[in-house]
């Protein structure tokens, strides 16, 4: 069944990529602020027409954090469909296809010049155990990382519609 947009806008539906980084034990994310306060994500983000995914993820990763990450195999994968989580009202319209890959830290850039999304506002390396106390999305991460860290974690891979 098809939804109808929520604006005169079309839908917006896009591909987009995250990587989980590991080093000392602990992941990299994004620390984001929004009128809830902060929240965090894998960094990564939207393929551009032309790119492979992976190219993306590299691409991501640095403007975000300035790490440069090694892909590796595919983790997760999920459906965002705005319209039927709690942003709805601002997401109305959005359908995120997202990829979670395993990546390999390969060089801290000193001389990195930020280029994050406006939401953004810094950089953090969590411990596993932290995350229950962090806002994270989706929010199926706070259980599913901890796992993957340990090497625990067996699937499933596609997730589903999850926020």
């Amino acid at each position: 069944m098809r939804q109808e947009p929520f604006s005169a806008d079309p839908p917006r539906k896009r591909n987009s990529v995250k990587a989980l980084v590991v080093d000392n034990n602990r992941i990299l994310l994004t620390r984001n602020r929004d009128h809830m306060g902060d929240f965090h994500l894998l960094p990564g983000g939207g393929q551009e027409f032309g790119e492979t995914l992976h190219q993306a993820l590299v691409r991501e990763v640095l403007e975000e954090t300035g790490c440069v990450v090694e892909p590796g195999r595919l983790l997760l994968a999920r459906d965002y469909v705005g319209a039927n989580h709690e942003f709805a009202r601002e997401d109305g319209d959005v359908h995120q296809v997202e990829l979670v890959f395993d990546s390999a830290l390969v060089e801290r850039r000193r001389d990195w010049d930020s280029a994050p999304d406006a939401w953004q506002v810094g950089v953090d390396w969590v411990l596993p155990d932290e995350l229950g106390g962090i806002r994270i999305y989706p929010s199926v991460l706070t259980r599913l990382l901890p796992r993957l860290v340990r090497g625990e974690y067996e699937g499933p891979i596609y997730l589903g519609d999850v926020n």
